[in-house]
């Protein structure tokens, strides 16, 4: 059985609660739907010298997150270094999270695997550990395979199984693979798919997803800073952009001017967070943007290995890309 396209906009339940809530509004069709339109820092993981989680640094990354009017936080996404860290792990994270976020903000937790059986019992977990909705990466180890019959049959079933609601997450940069456009519109179909955040910076895709999406209450989230303005103009809701775990205040306010229509002044500060932003995604990653945080009040520390922390020069460059539009 389909799950109905609901889920209560209320603020986040218990562990226990959240499955047998769920499974309560299985028939039922007048609840409010999830609204993921906002910002969202996909938040980093921060280690210890001997590279174990550092649940004390998280927990006072997140007092400070706090302090800033996201619409949620992202859990295990890729700029937390999911790649890198057990199944526990990654469930422990998200319980951690769960317990500090202020009520009525959105957990997000990544869930995606290879298989979708694995994807699935981890969507399960994510759930019962307190997220209001989970984050499926496309698997992309056997990516020459991964067309659209696999990928439709992939989301489907992990939409069909999992008991909140499921974003679709297309990153090219790392799977090698963006989620084609004629699964995503078939996807958007599904009543427990709610929307996807799109990593890939193709505004002219962005902007034909949600045309060809716009009768399914289908929600899209611009994946970066870089272009969170122009996903805007095309009728995306919101973002989740790494660059949000240093300048978050900025990303909110760019946010409040693109709904509000103050479009001149949105262009300025966007084009301030450019640079910047490319430097911690695209350029230098995830050390760059641990190496930011620490710049600005937040724990980053050091990536979990093989990541290696940056090298002088790089270094140089990020505060370059900083200072030289007027963050430091």
């Amino acid at each position: 059985m389909l799950c109905a396209r609901v889920w209560r906009a209320l603020s986040p339940l218990g562990r226990g609660a959240h499955l047998s809530a769920w499974r309560q509004t299985l028939n039922y069709s007048s609840a409010a739907r999830l609204d993921l339109s906002g910002i969202y820092p996909p938040i980093g993981t921060p280690f210890t010298d001997k590279e174990d989680v550092d649940y004390q640094k998280l927990e006072e990354n997140l007092q400070k997150y706090a302090q800033i009017p996201f619409k949620g936080l992202v859990v295990q996404g890729s700029n937390g270094e999911y790649p890198y860290l057990t199944e526990e792990e990654r469930v422990e994270v998200v319980r951690t999270v769960r317990r500090s976020l202020p009520a009525g903000k959105l957990l997000m937790a990544g869930s995606g695997c290879e298989s979708t059986r694995a994807t699935v019992q981890l969507t399960e977990k994510m759930a019962a550990a307190g997220a209001d909705a989970v984050l499926v990466v496309t698997p992309c180890f056997y990516k020459g395979k991964m067309d659209s019959r696999a990928l439709i049959q992939h989301f489907t079933k992990v939409a069909d199984c999992s008991p909140v609601p499921v974003v679709l997450y297309s990153v090219p940069a790392n799977t090698g693979l963006e989620l084609p456009l004629d699964a995503t519109v078939e996807l958007a179909q599904h009543p427990n798919i709610f929307g996807l955040k799109d990593s890939g910076g193709d505004i002219t895709r962005i902007g034909l997803i949600v045309h060809k999406t716009k009768t399914q209450d289908f929600q899209v989230l611009a994946g970066s800073a870089g272009f969170l303005m122009a996903a805007y103009c095309v009728g995306a809701v919101g973002g989740v952009c790494a660059l949000a775990n240093i300048l978050g205040r900025e990303l909110c306010e760019l946010e409040r001017l693109c709904v509000s229509g103050h479009w001149e002044e949105a262009r300025v500060l966007q084009q301030r967070l450019i640079e910047p932003n490319a430097t911690v995604t695209r350029k230098l990653g995830v050390p760059a943007l641990k190496q930011a945080m620490e710049w600005f009040g937040f724990h980053g520390g050091a990536c979990r290995s093989p990541l290696q922390p940056l090298t002088e020069a790089e270094t140089q460059q990020l505060r370059r890309d900083f200072s030289s539009n007027g963050w430091l």
